[in-house]
């Protein structure tokens, strides 16, 4: 008896001072950043209880202040023009897919909080050859200093987590990495075939290197296939886009615990030939979760 007392005094600061939070990262280029306006969601999409973001600094390769960011509840405004300088975070008028996905997984799992970590950034390519000016995702690409988009990435994963009581209600989290959701391709399908045919590869490599950033083999990934608008004389916006599809297809076909949402090819595009409509954003944060559950 004398032990099993001990054991429930062990036992009591787990179950008091501990709370398990899901955590799940979400990145990518322009369209998991988010072009949709806040304006057009719907109210169950505007606020949001025991679900929480932190959303690093998007910067160009070789920038030093990458990944810089703060916790916060989740709401509108972690799309394209949210910044912040890891004390304050300016929201902008726009939102990403995180708004509808945050909304399913709460009702997945409404006794759960969910935590999100993001950085996306606009233009970015996985293959140095097709960086421009925006990024690149290679962990291997050198650039100017060493720094490129998954060094910022991972400075965001640190310094997100690096927070012990992301939900500030005084008790030690207990971080269950969940899930990586990726938005991007559009980036590596503007160039030659060369590159296209190695999105394979490259998606692989570095959804692995993720994973092992977050010291789970396993992780489940969701990815989001790329569509084209059409917007362009040639009738075409993405040159080699229908490569960069299939190698995405291929990705997930022999990823064992992968998905992808398809559902990007029916949707409408804003003021521009390359994002989405918020109609679209909002249909993919509601996809990602089901799909989410097909790679468990």
């Amino acid at each position: 008896m004398k032990n099993l007392k001990i054991f429930f005094f062990l036992l009591i600061p787990v179950l008091f001072y501990t709370q398990k939070i899901r955590v799940f990262i979400l990145a990518g280029q322009s369209n998991m950043n988010g072009f949709g306006y806040n304006k057009d969601l719907p109210g169950d999409l505007k606020t949001f209880k025991d679900v929480y973001i932190f959303q690093g600094n998007s910067v160009p390769d070789g920038d030093l202040n990458g990944g810089t960011g703060k916790w916060d509840v989740l709401k509108p405004g972690n799309g394209t023009g949210f910044k912040t300088d890891g004390k304050t975070n300016v929201l902008s008028d726009r939102f990403g897919p995180e708004l509808s996905f945050a909304g399913k997984m709460k009702e997945l799992f409404p006794n759960d909080k969910i935590a999100l970590i993001k950085y996306a950034r606009e233009g970015t390519s996985i293959d140095g050859a097709a960086k421009a000016n925006f990024g690149c995702w290679d962990a291997d690409y050198y650039g100017t200093n060493g720094l490129n988009q998954y060094d910022h990435f991972l400075k965001t994963v640190k310094n997100a987590l690096s927070e012990t009581d992301i939900d500030k209600d005084g008790n030690k989290d207990i971080i269950i990495p969940s899930g990586i959701l990726w938005m991007q391709g559009e980036g590596d399908a503007s160039y030659s075939e060369e590159i296209a045919d190695a999105y394979d590869d490259h998606l692989k490599i570095l959804m692995n290197q993720m994973r092992a950033a977050l010291l789970t083999d396993d992780l489940p990934v969701v990815i989001g296939k790329i569509s084209d608008s059409g917007k362009d004389p040639s009738g075409r916006v993405w040159k080699t886009g229908e490569l960069v599809q299939y190698a995405q297809e291929k990705f997930v076909k022999n990823d064992k615990s992968a998905a992808i949402v398809r559902s990007t090819r029916n949707y409408g595009y804003g003021n521009d030939p390359w994002h989405y409509n918020s109609e679209g954003y909002i249909d993919m944060g509601k996809k990602l979760p089901k799909k989410y559950l097909d790679s468990l």
